[in-house]
């Protein structure tokens, strides 16, 4: 009986032992954590996908609370979030442009050409060590669907062949971003409507000959924007959003359709 009752009692008294040291530990070392910072992590939407550039709600709650941080850090919340967080600090409230994610790229399996049928690995990471993937263009979104895997609010579609996002669901956490291989997301002003959906950089007779709805850098854009809010360099066509004024004289004018009323578009597909 003793040989049962001795190990039993010397493992009691060892689980005691500890049990007290460990409780002396956690309160010898205990880090005091100041009540503001569990105010601005409470205010924070709790998505802890790092767009701020910290490591998570927590991480951003400290740099706002040490100072190291804009009240609208957070892209996620919004003007709402980003005023609550400028109320707890008793700062003034920042105004927050909201942005969102868009794939430039409309190279579908119907206006792009493949160079080959890719059959191997669903992702756009390892389709791109192929000859940059099986796109004519090399600037084409692969449309494996690898944005649409990381993206935790369900704003990434795959529709024939060509990544689409929803810009009511997308947050401008910026994963799809970071993940693309072919790095054709971009974020661009919520409140701009003209998107030029293309980044290829190619010549337009090269363009042409890979997709139908690519810029060929015929600069019509550049000529007719009444606002000058287009540039042209390596090719392609860009908008300055802080000079775009919605006109939408660009998209009416554009050639291959490649500068879309993403608002418009996204009413059609839905």
């Amino acid at each position: 009986m003793l040989d049962i009752l001795i190990p039993i009692a010397v493992l009691g008294g060892l689980g005691l032992l500890f049990g007290l040291l460990l409780a002396f530990a956690s309160k010898a070392f205990a880090v005091e954590v100041d009540p503001m910072v569990d105010a601005l992590l409470s205010a924070l939407p709790g998505a802890n996908c790092g767009a701020c550039g910290y490591p998570g709600c927590q991480g951003l709650a400290n740099a706002l609370f040490e100072g190291k941080a804009p009240a609208n850090a957070c892209s996620i919340g919004g003007q709402k979030v980003a005023d609550h967080v400028a109320e707890i600090l008793g700062v003034n409230s920042v105004s927050v442009e909201k942005s969102v994610a868009a794939v430039l790229c409309q190279g579908d399996c119907d206006k792009a050409k493949d160079k080959y049928i890719y059959e191997g690995i669903n992702d756009c990471r390892v389709a791109a060590t192929l000859s940059d993937g099986q796109k004519g263009c090399s600037y084409g979104c692969l449309g494996c669907g690898t944005c649409k895997e990381v993206c935790e609010f369900g704003a990434i579609e795959i529709i024939n062949g060509v990544a689409v996002i929803d810009r009511e669901k997308c947050t401008a956490c910026m994963k799809c971003i970071e993940i693309c291989p072919k790095k054709i997301i971009d974020l661009v002003p919520y409140d701009n409507h003209a998107v030029v959906m293309c980044k290829s950089e190619d010549t337009g007779k090269e363009v042409r000959g890979k997709c139908s709805i690519g810029c060929i850098g015929c600069k019509i854009c550049v000529k007719n924007c009444p606002e000058d809010a287009f540039t042209f360099e390596n090719n392609l066509a860009k908008i300055n959003y802080e000079k775009c004024t919605n006109c939408m004289i660009c998209v009416e004018k554009c050639p291959t359709k490649t500068i879309v009323d993403v608002v418009k578009k996204e009413s059609l597909v839905s």
